[in-house]
């Protein structure tokens, strides 16, 4: 019997949602991605609008659909559409970013901390000057009383991003062994 998984990849504008399942997909991308009208708030060309979608194969029984939700704040009701029966989420973040702590406790508490499905934290851009660093936000995670698997990752890598869903998968397998051997 073949099981097959969705993930949602979530997190603030140019974390590199797009970019993470490009990186790992199988088959071209969908990606609905628009003129950024929001220059001011950040400098990028494009941004997701709507979502984005691959589909990747983890053995002959397993597959994983991949989910990229929009960053900015304005269209959250597609964080709860898109979040709906995921089995975990990914939530990145880009430690460049100022408010990079407040926007991983807006997106912990937006996915619900891990209580509505696993939740797997990855912070790209921790080499850039003046990033935080990856302790800041464990420490930031530790203060609201949350262990949540916490990676430093390089969203162009397969093997970063592929790191980050394999961590989801293990913490599916620990919270319900039956579900992933059927």
């Amino acid at each position: 019997m073949s099981e097959e998984f969705k993930i949602i990849f979530s997190g603030p504008m140019g974390a590199g949602k797009t970019t993470a399942i490009a990186a790992i997909s199988d088959e071209a991308p969908v990606s609905t991605d628009v003129v950024n009208t929001d220059r001011a708030a950040f400098d990028k060309e494009l941004t997701t609008a709507g979502l984005d979608y691959g589909r990747i194969e983890i053995d002959a029984e397993t597959s994983v659909r991949l989910y990229g939700t929009p960053g900015q704040l304005r269209f959250r009701f597609m964080w709860d559409i898109l979040g709906h029966n995921a089995a975990g989420v990914v939530i990145l973040l880009d430690a460049s970013q100022a408010d990079a702590l407040v926007q991983l406790d807006a997106f912990v508490e937006a996915f619900g901390a891990g209580k509505r499905a696993p939740l797997v934290i990855g912070v790209g851009r921790c080499a850039e000057p003046g990033a935080l660093a990856l302790d800041a936000f464990a420490q930031r995670l530790e203060n609201h009383g949350l262990n949540l698997p916490l990676f430093g990752v390089d969203v162009r890598r397969r093997e970063d991003v592929l790191l980050l869903v394999d961590t989801l998968l293990c913490l599916l397998e620990v919270s319900d062994p039956a579900r992933l051997h059927a």
